[in-house]
């Protein structure tokens, strides 16, 4: 396992109550189901909705390895 800094943006962060936090994980789906675990229902409806990037790259299968730093965000409307 490694460290994986996880960043917040908007309402993730009124979810988790700060805009960032370490964790130590190998998959992004282990990093996701801490924050379920950790933060409830408000989390976990941004985790299905929004989207994730791992190391600024989109995350497809959260089975994958999770990089560095993974960033939590979610779906945004507008354009």
């Amino acid at each position: 396992m490694a460290e994986v800094l996880v960043r917040y943006f908007a309402g993730a962060v009124d979810a988790a109550g700060r805009e960032s936090e370490v964790v130590a994980a190998s998959t992004v789906a282990e990093v996701l189901d801490q924050l379920r675990d950790r933060y409830g229902p408000q989390m976990e409806r941004i985790i299905r909705t929004g989207s994730q990037l791992s190391d600024g790259i989109a995350v497809r299968d959260a089975r994958g390895p999770v990089g560095a730093r993974l960033d939590i965000l979610p779906p945004f409307s507008g354009g």
